[in-house]
């Protein structure tokens, strides 16, 4: 059976404790940005910029570091906060793009699609 990387990507993900948001069985974004991010993540992934399952570890070890803060210094919990945070651990580790670069990105606040693979 074929089956398209982005579903692949996402069907890889059900039922673990990484899996995002869903409703009625499909992907829950509450902002553009959630998607826009989403979206980015499996198309450099797909473009060979990272292996997704590099990019599932640092999801994984994003969602970890948050469970670990004490209550008093955790934040809200945002699931797409920690899939930005991977997504930016996966493109420094992967050397897509330097640390600087990321931070010349925060930044300029450059449009996600602007971002080199």
């Amino acid at each position: 059976m074929f089956m398209l990387f982005e579903e692949y990507a996402t069907a890889s993900m059900l039922g673990e404790p990484e899996s995002p948001p869903r409703i009625d069985g499909k992907l829950l974004f509450t902002n553009r940005w959630e998607r826009d991010v989403f979206g980015l993540a499996l198309s450099l992934s797909k473009a060979g910029c990272f292996e997704w399952e590099a990019f599932r570890q640092c999801l994984i070890a994003s969602i970890a570091r948050w469970e670990a803060l004490g209550c008093a210094h955790q934040p809200r919990w945002d699931y797409y906060e920690r899939f930005l945070e991977a997504l930016v651990s996966v493109l420094e580790t992967s050397g897509t793009l330097s640390r600087a670069e990321l931070e010349r990105v925060r930044s300029a606040r450059i449009p996600a699609s602007a971002l080199p693979c």
